[in-house]
């Protein structure tokens, strides 16, 4: 309870630090942690949570969830039984387990809230059917695997009225948060360019089980056991590095220049994982946006040296967010000119030493940085993201700006995978963007 507590103190700081201008316009989803004290954050009884899909990262959401005093988890809902019994015994078997979510919608009219961690093909129909079950939702991102179900759930959520928040989870992580009121007081100058990449080595492939695919999911669906559990790797499922990984910093993109892309090109292919997989194993892409300003992004499973970063980029500096740091693009000086300046202003001339350079070259800059933010983070900010769905919940907040970041990552990753599988430059489509939102 402790942490808890000073989790949310915390948040309350973060909110209050990064200004009122932006709190008010731009990041509404914190406006009720910088309002009420850190204690009376939550109000009312237990929301009532149901979780569709406890694989892996529905797993991690469930134990952030667990951990929420206001949050109680009465149902759990998944096809595949290992996770199922898992969900269960998880809960203190205290929740009740399904197997169809329809079901579950059914039976358990009084839950408040669902959490939705399936596959990217399944989310766009069980989202429609809880909002429009009276649920409020929580999706994990990316919203859907075509663009035309990513605009049907946002229609669904606007003609319910309920609430749907995408798991974007660097809108709730403090470092993310600071540098963005940084880049708005203008501490690197205008954004110019935008550098993004997430690089992993590993193959995304996971062990199949043996077992009769019938046993835990339609078969016209998934047509074995490989499909269904590596479900990553199959463009029937999955856009692979573009949805799975690229959603995230393109979201941070696109919110940090304050749009979305109008013009898309890029390159993508399965240039080592020779295994039958169907999607990407590297991918290249370019992002124009309205002003001319672009975001070069690049991913592969093949190399990790240089892991993930966002890199920002400035007339006056740059930040990186993943790392947390900022530097200048007017360093102090070099030793040699500094010693040079302090012998004439003492009327010295002795020789200058020659073990440090009196000019700074086009290098790469070898400085450690100025940290955005000097605090040590708990986690990369999902577990502020289920305390901040919890608590929309139980206040009726609609975070509706935080819908329209989701819905944007979402489109660009899939038009970016188009780019790259038609050779083409893709223009943002006029029906897909947001009117009067």
């Amino acid at each position: 309870m402790k942490k808890q507590e000073s989790r949310r103190d915390f948040l309350k700081q973060v909110a209050l630090l990064t200004g009122s201008t932006v709190l008010a316009s731009q990041l509404s989803w914190l406006r009720g942690y910088a309002a009420n004290p850190s204690e009376k954050i939550f109000r009312g009884d237990k929301i009532r949570i149901g979780m569709i899909g406890i694989g892996s990262r529905g797993y991690l959401l469930f134990l952030h969830l667990k951990d929420i005093p206001q949050a109680e988890i009465a149902a759990v809902c998944d096809i595949y039984p290992p996770h199922l019994e898992r969900a269960i015994r998880m809960s203190d078997n205290k929740a009740k387990g399904f197997r169809d979510h329809r079901k579950m919608l059914d039976e358990m009219k009084d839950l408040d809230a669902v959490v939705i961690a399936t596959p990217l093909h399944t989310h766009a129909t069980i989202t429609i059917d809880a909002l429009q079950a009276g649920k409020q939702v929580f999706c994990e991102k990316s919203m859907a695997i075509l663009p035309e179900d990513a605009l049907k759930m946002v229609r669904t959520a606007l003609e319910t009225g309920n609430l749907l928040q995408i798991g974007h989870q660097r809108m709730f992580n403090p470092k993310y948060l600071h540098a963005f009121e940084l880049l708005r007081a203008g501490q690197i100058g205008t954004v110019t360019q935008i550098r993004a990449y997430w690089h992993r080595n590993s193959s995304w492939r996971r062990s199949v089980p043996k077992g009769n695919v019938a046993d835990f999911a339609d078969p016209k669906m998934y047509p074995d056991m490989e499909h269904f559990i590596n479900w990553r790797l199959y463009r029937d499922y999955s856009r692979g590095l573009m949805t799975e990984l690229a959603s995230h910093q393109m979201q941070v993109a696109n919110y940090i220049l304050g749009s979305y892309p109008v013009k898309i090109m890029g390159s993508g292919s399965i240039n080592y994982w020779k295994d039958g997989r169907e999607v990407f194993d590297n991918v290249n892409l370019v992002y124009t946006y309205p002003d001319g300003t672009q975001t070069i992004y690049d991913s592969l499973t093949s190399n990790k040296h240089y892991g993930l970063e966002e890199q920002i980029m400035g007339p006056k500096g740059t930040m990186e967010l993943e790392a947390g740091l900022m530097w200048t693009e007017t360093p102090p000086p070099a030793p040699g000119i500094l010693q040079l300046i302090n012998n004439i202003e003492h009327g010295l001339f002795d020789d200058l030493p020659l073990g440090g350079a009196s000019w700074v070259p086009d290098t790469p800059v070898k400085d450690n940085g100025i940290p955005i933010l000097n605090e040590k983070l708990e986690d990369d900010g999902t577990r502020l993201e289920m305390e901040g769905f919890v608590h929309a919940v139980q206040t009726g907040e609609k975070y509706r700006d935080l819908l329209k970041q989701g819905y944007y990552a979402t489109i660009v990753a899939l038009l970016g995978d188009e780019a790259m599988m038609t050779g083409k430059v893709i223009t943002m489509p006029e029906e897909l963007i947001l009117k009067n939102f």
